[in-house]
């Protein structure tokens, strides 16, 4: 079971983890050991909400198809338990990322204060400047 909040939660049975080869060098095991994990997860046919699916879709991710199939790759460790829970990890937080509604940007104005020193500080410019004309 993935845990995405306290009301969601995904079964093992819709994550698909496959073991894959590294890439890069390995030394002696390099030709043995599959450690890394291929991670497919398909949104459109789990049992996440609609609305994390719809928000899911609009994501404009690398690691999401138009057919709404996920594919991580997680190789960064030695072992394959730990590149399969970092693998999960990575879900979670793009799914729990997908979903987090932004708050909304209030515009603000600028105070009476700064108009001033702004303006101020242009005169006070253009009058240096006047000052470098030509001497008659």
């Amino acid at each position: 079971m993935l845990k995405i909040s306290n009301a969601v939660e995904l079964a093992d049975w819709e994550v698909e983890i496959t073991q894959i080869r590294a890439q890069g060098a390995g030394g002696q095991n390099v030709n043995k050991v599959a450690s890394a994990v291929h991670l497919r997860f398909d949104i459109l046919s789990s049992s996440l909400p609609p609305f994390y699916k719809e928000r899911l879709m609009a994501l404009s991710d690398q690691r999401i198809s138009k057919d709404g199939i996920v594919v991580i790759k997680a190789q960064s460790h030695r072992t394959l338990e730990l590149n399969r829970q970092d693998a999960l990890d990575r879900l979670q937080e793009l799914i729990q990322g997908a979903v987090q509604v932004q708050k909304k940007r209030r515009p603000t104005r600028p105070t009476r204060g700064s108009q001033r020193r702004r303006v101020d500080k242009k005169t006070q410019r253009g009058k240096t400047k006047a000052l470098r004309g030509k001497v008659m």
